[in-house]
């Protein structure tokens, strides 16, 4: 009698239990407080850690990005519609698109964008070349491979102020190294900050330097995830360094290449420090000729200098507007680039 008991109350006292589980388990597991419904409040507060939590931790960008770009952003655009002086910035008069329209006639405007393309040209073409080179030469077995490496990204860590400084000294009309070398084979000295093609050269100058070791660690990042099976294969057939370089280097590189165009495209657009610290008292007029004042150069002006922000804000946004269609350039030649490979 007791065992028959006994064998009946084992089927009650596992009743809650699922099949296979140990007898028992079921009331451990309510014994320790593990939520018994999908309704409990941890189980609610789970779902809302799980809902909230991707966004809690993006939120800080969006908030700096919206605080220090976007309201800056939209603000530039409200003021570009009206005339606003520096000296009274609570007396804003509606002024439409006049600030635009005295930018499309200024021929201060088109001399400041004729000045930013040939500084950009000038220094985004043998920057980039160069520094397709020196990738093309560190991605070969070199000793002290490493230290190589930090010394290309020297230039890029220099301040501008520094590197600027050095470069105004090089380029001085007075015991400048640049004027005493022209002068050692036989060429007449050249005031490099006020003539028009010297000034522009020199400002290019810094600007490849500074950035030319950058690219170059790019490209050779992106030549070392080339397959080697490419360059055994063209070896086979019998081609050497340079038509391995042109026939297999370059083609692979073709992304690579236009991303560097194009990020170069836009830093000589928003081009500023370098011709301001170098023209020195007439930095912010870009030369006593305004031979080298660039976009920012000429928004600066305006800006702070003769206070008129609404004229400044309508350069800020036509600066935008320029970076604007390179993006879109750039889509373009990205989508052709896919479709022919």
């Amino acid at each position: 009698m007791t065992s028959s008991k006994q064998a009946l109350a084992q089927p009650a006292a596992s009743a809650d239990a699922a099949p296979g589980t140990p007898p028992g388990a079921a009331r451990g597991a309510h014994g320790r407080g593990t939520p018994e419904g999908p309704d409990s409040w941890r189980s609610r507060l789970y779902r809302w850690d799980m809902k909230a939590s991707p966004y809690a931790f993006v939120s800080p960008f969006f908030i700096l990005f919206g605080a220090f770009t976007l309201v800056p952003l939209l603000y530039t655009a409200w003021y570009s519609l009206h005339d606003v002086q520096l000296s009274a910035l609570d007396h804003q008069t509606w002024a439409g698109l006049d600030n635009y329209k005295n930018l499309w006639s200024s021929d201060f405007f088109w001399n400041a964008l004729k000045n930013t393309l040939t500084i950009g040209v000038i220094s985004t073409v043998p920057q980039l070349l160069a520094a397709i080179g020196l990738a093309h030469l560190l991605n070969y077995k070199l000793r002290g491979s490493t230290v190589w490496r930090v010394v290309m990204l020297t230039p890029y860590a220099t301040s501008v102020a520094a590197a600027t400084l050095v470069f105004t000294l090089l380029y001085s009309w007075d015991g400048g190294m640049v004027n005493w070398i022209l002068h050692f084979f036989g060429v007449n000295p050249i005031n490099w900050r006020e003539s028009d093609w010297g000034s522009q050269f020199a400002v290019s100058s810094i600007v490849i330097w500074r950035w030319t070791g950058y690219n170059a660690l790019i490209y050779l990042a992106a030549m070392q995830a080339i397959p080697t099976d490419l360059y055994e294969s063209a070896a086979i057939d019998g081609a050497n360094r340079w038509q391995q370089f042109r026939h297999v280097t370059i083609p692979q590189l073709r992304p690579t290449i236009l991303f560097t165009v194009v990020v170069s495209t836009i830093g000589a657009t928003q081009l500023f420090g370098e011709p301001l610290l170098f023209g020195g008292v007439s930095g912010s007029k870009g030369g006593s000729e305004h031979q080298y004042q660039t976009l920012g150069l000429y928004m600066y002006d305006q800006g702070w200098i003769i206070g008129n922000l609404g004229k400044a804000s309508a350069i800020a946004w036509s600066m935008f507007l320029i970076l604007l269609i390179i993006a879109a350039v750039n889509l373009l030649l990205t989508r052709r680039l896919r479709k022919s490979q």
